[in-house]
């Protein structure tokens, strides 16, 4: 595929990276990426990822917008109001910029549809956007099953964390975490509240590694957690070993199938 001249100047802050170019903006605009939760993670890396020309992104949403909503998630606005968040979502990126496709799934991810999801248009990269534990076993079990690299990340009060996994090469979500402790053990962000900001870092942090990772460029956060505190300004990098007992990517995995869990929280392997 050859850049149009339109393309050449919508990308040229691009082009002139020596480690982008005309080539690796191509690589962008081939690939494709796939968001699970159209929120305050999910929506700034989608806005990124959209504006850097990543030719197919996929919003995966079963919620509708709410007004609270509005104070982080930024690919939303006042009038989408009790608009589905995909649609919203998709109707941003393509006012933003119309080489990206969107492809929409109103629906909410569990062990019957993931996989589905996620073939549908054999997507690059996973970004993991969601805001329960559930889902993120759920999100981490299916990526590693596919051979899908993948974003994790949350956020709470003041603080966030992300790590990145890629199959086979380092610790992916459960090398890390403990199955899920019982319920309200911790509490969500709609219990504890988050500053609206933390979705922008942490979400634009999960949106450069997946532009890093297309590129081939850089050193991604395979094996590390990379965590953030709003309060004190500071950035803390962990090495992660990976998990030979690991029940889904251990030497002797004894995780078959996928499961859905009823509870919302984990707990840090110690």
């Amino acid at each position: 595929m050859n850049l149009t001249n339109e393309q050449m100047e919508r990308y040229s802050r691009h082009i002139i990276l020596s480690e982008v170019g005309g080539k690796g903006q191509k690589k962008l605009l081939s690939s494709k990426v796939l968001i699970i939760g159209t929120g305050g993670l999910g929506a700034p890396a989608a806005v990124f990822l959209g504006a850097a020309g990543v030719g197919t992104i996929g919003l995966v949403d079963f919620d509708a917008v709410e007004l609270s909503n509005l104070q982080r998630q930024i690919i939303h606005q006042t009038k989408d109001v009790g608009k589905p968040k995909v649609q919203s979502g998709k109707e941003t990126l393509q006012e933003m910029n119309p080489d990206v496709k969107v492809v929409t799934y109103q629906e909410l991810v569990n062990s019957s549809n993931i996989m589905d999801i996620i073939k549908d248009q054999d997507y690059d990269f996973i970004i993991d956007g969601t805001d329960n534990f559930p889902a993120k076993f759920l999100i981490n079990d299916a990526c590693v099953m596919l051979q899908k690299p993948f974003s994790h990340a949350g956020i709470i009060r003041f603080k966030g964390q992300t790590m990145t996994y890629l199959p086979g090469e380092g610790p992916c979500y459960r090398c890390i975490f403990n199955s899920p402790p019982p319920a309200d053990a911790v509490p969500t962000c709609k219990q504890a509240g988050v500053l609206g900001v933390m979705g922008g870092i942490i979400g634009t942090i999960q949106a450069t590694e997946a532009l890093k990772y297309i590129l081939g460029v850089g050193k991604l956060l395979n094996g590390y957690l990379l965590t953030y505190d709003a309060l004190t300004m500071e950035f803390r990098k962990i090495k992660l070993p990976r998990n030979k007992t690991c029940g889904i990517c251990g030497e002797q995995p004894t995780i078959k199938e996928l499961i859905d869990y009823d509870q919302p929280v984990c707990e840090l392997r110690r």
